[in-house]
């Protein structure tokens, strides 16, 4: 497909959406791509870059696939105003979902482990969110549960997205985020690197760059244990794999230690001016690792936040 032909046929899209719904989705989407000059002075003329995630309204890439699960639900007669928008999350889908329906007249309750930060809670609870506290040993997938047990409880009650099996979360990423990166780097990107939680951004973005350049590398990664401080990631070995996690999409898939994406973010801050995320610092910590093997290339990472909601996390003292 042609980079012309993408770019109407997505915008066309967008403009479509956004007219049916709230003012402040406009703005959901279209976030800055970053260069990373001191880092990618260690492994020249390779570039790193990184996209902004933080941008959207919402604070995090979440925001995009919150908006098209809640568009997909309205379209589809699912989501009616009735109804209570129900979910599993972690902390930035959640956000996303009670921002976007705080602004479009919609409830929500979302399950999430009784140990999500303090940070977390304030923000979902200034939205309006109502939340139901899960076991904190049994993490994700411990809040996914409930939100099943629930919605089959009363599946009258509830519109039920299921972010880890909705097909609206990776098509968000391939006709937003997917297009974005070609136009931005003016179709020079040669590496996409994203962590894999629900997987969607990795997968639709993915998907839509494959279709682009099919020599385009698409790198995940995941935290390297069970026990890790990642926030929003999945160690896929040991958790519930989400059912639109393309399992062959990978052209790799890279390991990553806590230690290392803690780290990164302190490098980030401190030499490039970002104050990026946990997830992110992963992101970059893989990118640099990739671009060191390379002679030559473009490669972007997904910044998924800002490290505004860890600032009081000890890590930033190191």
């Amino acid at each position: 497909m042609k980079l012309a032909e993408i770019e109407s046929q997505s915008d066309e899209q967008r403009k479509d959406r956004c007219a049916r719904l709230s003012r402040l989705v406009e703005h959901i989407g279209d976030t800055p791509l970053l260069e990373m000059p001191r880092l990618s002075e260690e492994v020249a003329p390779v570039r790193i870059l990184g996209k902004a995630e933080w941008f959207n309204p919402g604070g995090s890439v979440k925001d995009r696939a919150a908006l098209g699960m809640i568009e997909d639900g309205i379209q589809t007669g699912k989501l009616t105003k009735d109804k209570i928008l129900l979910d599993a999350t972690s902390g930035n889908t959640g956000i996303a979902y009670a921002m976007i329906c705080a602004a479009m007249g919609y409830r929500v309750r979302l399950c999430v482990p009784k140990n999500m930060s303090l940070i977390r809670r304030q923000i979902l609870e200034s939205y309006g969110a109502e939340l139901i506290l899960t076991a904190p040993h049994l993490g994700s997938d411990g809040a996914i549960e409930e939100a099943i047990r629930l919605y089959k409880e009363s599946p009258d009650v509830y519109f039920y997205p299921d972010q880890y099996s909705n097909d609206a979360n990776w098509k968000a990423h391939y006709h937003g985020t997917g297009r974005e990166l070609i136009r931005q780097t003016n179709g020079e990107i040669t590496h996409f690197i994203t962590g894999l939680g629900t997987s969607g951004t990795f997968t639709g973005t993915g998907r839509r760059l494959k279709e682009f350049n099919k020599d385009i590398r698409l790198i995940s990664f995941q935290p390297d244990s069970p026990m890790h401080g990642l926030e929003g990631l999945k160690h896929l070995p040991t958790n519930l794999v989400p059912s639109i996690y393309d399992a062959d999409l990978a052209d790799e898939n890279y390991w990553v230690r806590t230690e290392e994406a803690q780290a990164m973010c302190r490098r980030v801050a401190r030499e490039e001016g970002l104050l990026i995320g946990i997830s992110a610092g992963a992101a970059v910590a893989t990118a640099l690792r990739a671009a060191r093997k390379l002679s030559r290339g473009v490669v972007v990472a997904v910044l998924c936040d800002s490290g505004h909601k860890y600032i009081d996390m000890d890590y930033w003292r190191g």
